[in-house]
């Protein structure tokens, strides 16, 4: 006997015309927050789910997993200090792919600024805000809803935008003037923080310390300032799927509402806000580099009845303009980290293709990492 949940199912995946309602809502050009400033209280077919998705795995309680917190006090005066601090980044790396930072040296209110900025970018004059929305990638500033609105099988309940800061980065007038000033001075010291993190990994790996660096995993950084609204049917969609991200390593700023999840030992484990904190994953092909040593694993965001939730991410490594030196350059196992009892598991490929191959279906048309491709 078909259940009321088997009938909603069925009305989800009945035959509508799925395209006309993605283009009337990509047409608005006010994204998410728009549906709720229209005082929607049934959310779109199109940000609808299937449940097994978001149900997939159970979520841990706090009290058996924690995302480690590492404390960066000390690490450029204090060579005892460094070496602890390696070792926990080492572990965190190999056992986790996420962890948290505190102590990292950028100031709180710069932080506080972040995240307000990008929220007073999201909720400013909505005729404002349209001059921004493109979907052309090759734009270096940009706003829409969902950067793979027409390729995922289900939207996801939140808005961004996207500045491609490195390494060719925009003429300051190119970012919007509400977060102009905080995007350009939270940019350059997560720049630095990125900087000290790729030695402090280097080293990690048994290598020099420069030697990230020197392959080029700082010189392409893609910047995102989500926002969430507070939705009215959470159980029924996504703040982002579940993905890996396609670069080096990924800083995350996040707001205390809280949402984002790791896949860790098959559960979902909440990554807590801890104030002050930032938040650090490493990307797909730093485990490629690392020839699997370190991992770069799933994570997502859950939608949530209460919001505005903000976030800012900088993303190292993952936006390499073509024709550029850095987008030709071939990534792959290092080879200081081979040998006869630890072969290479994948082949070389440029960040260009990595994340072609990795985003063509939208982040939800993913199976398995992106990474399996490219495994000899």
């Amino acid at each position: 006997m078909a259940t009321s949940f088997d009938k909603f199912e069925a009305e989800i995946h009945s035959n509508y015309d799925r395209r006309s309602e993605l283009k009337s809502f990509d047409d608005s050009k006010t994204g998410v927050k728009g549906l709720i400033d229209a005082g929607v209280a049934k959310i779109p077919k199109i940000f609808i789910h299937d449940q097994c998705k978001i149900s997939e795995k159970p979520s841990a309680g706090n009290n058996k997993h924690s995302i480690p917190v590492i404390d960066l006090e000390g690490v450029h005066t204090d060579a005892n200090l460094r070496r602890q601090i390696i070792d926990q980044l080492g572990e965190a790396c190999q056992e986790w792919g996420f962890f948290q930072l505190i102590n990292h040296g950028i100031p709180g209110d710069v932080l506080d600024g972040m995240v307000d900025g990008i929220r007073q970018f999201h909720e400013q004059d909505t005729e404002v805000k349209k001059q921004f929305f493109s979907r052309d990638t090759k734009k270096k500033v940009s706003f829409n809803s969902n950067f793979d609105l027409y390729q995922t099988k289900a939207a996801s309940w939140r808005d961004s935008l996207y500045c491609a800061m490195a390494p060719n980065p925009p003429n300051p007038e190119e970012l919007p003037e509400v977060c102009r000033d905080i995007t350009i001075d939270y940019l350059n010291k997560a720049r630095n923080l990125g900087l000290t993190l790729l030695e402090l990994l280097s080293e990690g790996l048994g290598l020099d310390s420069n030697q990230l660096k020197d392959l080029g995993c700082a010189e392409g950084i893609f910047f995102t300032g989500h926002y969430y609204p507070a939705c009215p049917e959470p159980d029924l969609t996504l703040g982002i799927n579940k993905h890996s991200d396609s670069g080096f390593i990924t800083i995350l700023l996040q707001d205390q509402i809280g949402g984002l999840q790791v896949l860790h030992e098959d559960q979902w484990v909440d990554v807590t806000p801890v104030p002050g904190a930032l938040v650090v994953n490493l990307g797909d092909l730093l485990q490629m580099m690392s020839n699997d040593k370190f991992k770069s694993v799933y994570h997502r965001v859950i939608a949530k009845t209460v919001g505005p939730r903000i976030s800012v991410a900088c993303f190292f490594g993952t936006h390499f303009e073509e024709g550029t030196a850095s987008s030709a350059r071939l990534y792959g196992p290092i080879k200081q980290l081979l040998s006869e009892d630890n072969p290479p598991i994948y082949r070389e490929t440029t960040v260009r293709d990595y994340v072609a191959q990795a985003y063509t279906k939208g982040l939800d048309g993913i199976t398995g990492t992106g990474l399996d491709y490219f495994k000899l």
